[in-house]
């Protein structure tokens, strides 16, 4: 198969397909479906649209994102991250539930589409960078209580506020506990205790269908809705209708945040469980062809009345332990999501919505992990606090979970730019076994000969003030030295600023009677030295791949002055 096909049309690349392969892919798809259906319309519910419209976003979405993306085995579909985001975001501008509030899920799909296909085709995947692990551990532990407690009001039968402030409307839910409908919390109770027990003791058991079904067959034999028990009603039975999603420029302008949010969560949520499936496989994962191919999914599930769709740590794990082979798998998904709304639509009728709260309260729950922050706060301090920010930016700006994340996110790249302005600068000292090693950590004497400084860090405008400093003041600390080694190893880059800096280093210490010598120097800092003449300033002699190279020559110097100086009428050596 030739490249530009392949890049094209990846799905080609499943090709040839024999019946053991198109076997497992079926039972893949199949079992697939069968958590995908219920999931999706509990994840419609908690995105704040009616529970069918996740049978849209489980259709043709979930078979775009396998055709083109790069994993062979990751579900796609509505999850619960994405859902809660896409209810917060257009909470402020309509009731939930309600046609415009469906109208703007639709054009968030659309925007979210487009933005993730614009980074997939001009390969700007590692934009996502920017959303650093320690800000997404943060944000998933407080969305996953944020989205546990929106359920609760379902849960026990009781209304929520909508005052715009999540912890207040939770505080109106609870004072109405006394209010509770106990049908309802009976429902939403077994169909825990169902999920839990079959996740427990029969693993591989569709524990969520079979609480659907039990409810739902309970709910028709009581007249539960009769009872005062909320259903989820009559679903219209065919397609979703295709249409241009509507759009509106003043609204569009409101959700840019949202969107950018949405694309980048998404997509991180999608890469990661697409490579955590890879370390499994040893498939090859394509992360801008991933872009490419959720961008796509949410494209067309725009213009199927979908909501933002991503990948799904749940159901690629069970599209995996299925068997699934190739993408086949999810088309055959999306078929069985099809013949549910052309046939079984009826028979979801009386499917309590307290059970659909009890299905996203057990599909978040394992994403609730503080261990996770506490690593993150062990292996760094400066991501722990990012992590703990994000956490509690989260929670006081819900239900605006947008600027929860972008408040940990700029956190955290400040925290980064913080880092590298003050980067490690040691002086050095000969150890016993003759290595160059922190003086001050070893309790080295000071040399007589040289200064030798390491700094690690890149040397750009940022910093160029601290290493100015911090050398100087290395100098003016052994003033008898005539030498002064920078030991460069870890400078990997330096900028026009840090050229000039270390221009005027050289110029004002030979001034001083003190030559600056450079060793271990990478090709791309030599680069910008030879660009701008720096070198020829620096001189090559005084130039060394390594800091024992540097160290003899300069030791060979000295030795040959003081010979020099030890001549008859030579005057003697300065210094």
């Amino acid at each position: 198969m030739n490249l530009p096909s392949r890049t094209l049309l990846p799905f080609l690349r499943w090709l040839p397909f024999d019946g053991a392969t198109l076997k497992a892919d079926l039972i893949a798809g199949v079992t697939v479906a069968l958590v995908l259906v219920p999931q999706s319309m509990a994840y419609a519910q908690l995105a704040g649209m009616p529970a069918f419209y996740g049978l849209y976003a489980a259709f043709l979405p979930v078979m775009i994102a396998a055709l083109w993306g790069s994993s062979n085995q990751l579900g796609t579909g509505p999850v619960a991250v994405v859902s809660l985001l896409t209810a917060s975001s257009l909470a402020p501008f309509a009731a939930p539930a309600s046609e415009q509030f469906v109208m703007l899920a639709v054009m968030l799909a659309l925007m979210v589409g487009l933005f993730q296909l614009f980074l997939g085709v001009f390969k700007l995947g590692v934009i996502v960078n920017f959303l650093s692990h320690p800000v997404i551990v943060g944000f998933t532990n407080a969305a996953a209580i944020i989205i546990a407690l929106s359920q609760l009001n379902k849960l026990i039968g009781v209304p929520m506020g909508r005052s715009g402030h999540f912890i207040q409307d939770i505080a109106g839910v609870i004072r109405q506990a006394g209010d509770m409908h106990w049908p309802t919390l009976a429902m939403g109770a077994v169909a825990i205790a169902v999920m839990w027990g079959v996740r427990k003791y029969r693993p591989k058991w569709p524990g969520v269908l079979i609480a659907v079904v039990l409810t739902t067959t309970t709910a028709w034999l009581t007249d539960f809705a009769a009872a005062g028990g909320k259903v989820v009603g009559a679903i219209p039975t065919g397609l979703p209708a295709v249409a241009l999603p509507s759009f509106s420029w003043g609204h569009a302008r409101e959700l840019v945040s949202a969107t950018i949010v949405i694309s980048l969560v998404g997509f991180m949520e999608a890469i990661s469980i697409a490579k955590a499936i890879a370390a499994r496989t040893r498939q090859k994962i394509d992360p801008n062809q991933e872009l490419i191919g959720q961008g796509l999914a949410n494209i067309v599930g725009s213009f199927t009345q979908a909501f933002p769709v991503s990948g799904s740590f749940s159901r690629s794990a069970v599209n995996i332990d299925a068997g699934a082979i190739t993408g086949m798998s999810s088309v055959f998904t999306g078929l069985l999501v099809l013949l549910t709304l052309l046939f079984l639509t009826p028979l979801l009728h009386h499917l309590p919505q307290a059970v659909l709260a009890a299905v996203i309260i057990m599909a978040v729950i394992g994403l609730v992990d503080f261990g996770a922050v506490k690593h993150a706060w062990q292996a760094n301090r400066h991501d722990g606090i990012a992590a703990v920010v994000t956490f509690l930016a989260t929670l006081g700006f819900a239900p605006h979970l947008d600027n929860g994340i972008l408040i940990g996110a700029g956190l955290a790249i400040g925290l980064y730019l913080y880092r590298t302005m003050t980067p490690r600068v040691a002086i050095l000292g000969r150890f016993h076994d003759g290595t160059l090693r922190d003086a001050k950590v070893n309790n080295l004497p000071a040399s007589d000969v040289v200064t030798a400084v390491r700094f690690d860090g890149r040397l750009y405008f940022a910093n160029v003030s601290y290493f100015e400093d911090a050398i100087l003041e290395a100098v003016a600390s052994n003033p008898k030295a005539p030498y002064l080694l920078i030991v460069a190893d870890g400078i990997n880059e330096m900028d026009a600023s840090g050229e000039e800096v270390v221009r005027h280093i050289v110029d004002r210490l030979r001034g001083n009677d003190v030559t600056v010598v450079f060793s271990g120097l990478k090709k791309q800092v030599l680069d910008v030295m030879r660009a701008t003449g720096l070198f020829d300033v620096v001189t090559e002699a005084n130039i060394h791949a390594t800091a024992d190279q540097a160290l003899t020559a300069i030791h060979a110097r000295v030795d040959h002055s003081a010979a020099d100086a030890s001549q008859p009428g030579n005057p003697p050596a300065a210094g």
